[in-house]
């Protein structure tokens, strides 16, 4: 009994020692600093994502309002309505955000929504009592604002990206993260950047 107690205090020991080691092995080659890159980039998503639905979530009554003063343009309503169905049944989420294509497709229809938002807000230009009326002016500002915030999420993101993609193809950091499969991550493209970027006018 006396000569089994070392032995497993030896092993126990020999244990921690190697699990230490192995944190610090981790930690040295950039392991634990990837872990913290990608949860930022994560979380900058999800701001992005949020801040989408919120305008997404606008559109109905923006719709609804001018429908309401203008019944006539039903094209331009319509192509609201059909922009915001697709934007929203297309999700990236932080775990298909390596894949390139599926977040291309997310970018177009979010840029689609855009433009459809920008003719929308040009037609009300043509109608005074649309103007005037006071849930008009109160969407208008609320998706001015809402327009601003992506841009903020959307800039956030970028960077995130960016420190993170940067960080995984360094040396010695790129060897672990493609040992542990942490490729680098797709971005806003130039084009879509500055389509998505253009804010729908809104003017008073």
């Amino acid at each position: 009994m006396q000569t089994l107690l070392p032995i497993k205090l030896r092993q126990s020991f020999l244990r921690w020692l190697a699990l230490g080691l192995l944190a610090s092995l981790l930690s040295a080659c950039g392991y634990n600093e990837i872990q913290v890159k990608d949860e930022a980039v994560k979380a900058s998503w999800s701001e992005v994502v949020n801040q989408y639905q919120r305008r997404a979530d606008l559109v109905p009554n923006l719709v609804n309002t001018v429908k309401g003063y203008a019944s006539h343009e039903q094209a331009t309503l319509t192509e609201v309505i059909n922009a915001r169905a697709k934007a929203t049944s297309i999700t990236v989420t932080p775990e298909t955000l390596n894949d390139p294509e599926a977040f291309k497709r997310f970018q177009q229809a979010q840029g689609e929504l855009s433009g459809a938002l920008s003719r929308l807000m040009a037609v009300s230009e043509n109608y005074p009592n649309l103007k005037a009326d006071g849930l008009f002016r109160d969407l208008q500002s609320q998706l001015e604002g809402t327009e601003n915030r992506i841009t903020v999420a959307r800039n956030r993101y970028i960077q995130a990206v960016q420190d993170y993609n940067v960080y995984v193809r360094q040396f010695p950091n790129n060897l672990t993260a493609k040992v542990f499969g942490y490729a680098t991550k797709p971005n806003f493209t130039v084009e879509n950047e500055k389509a998505i970027s253009t804010a729908p006018a809104v003017k008073f």
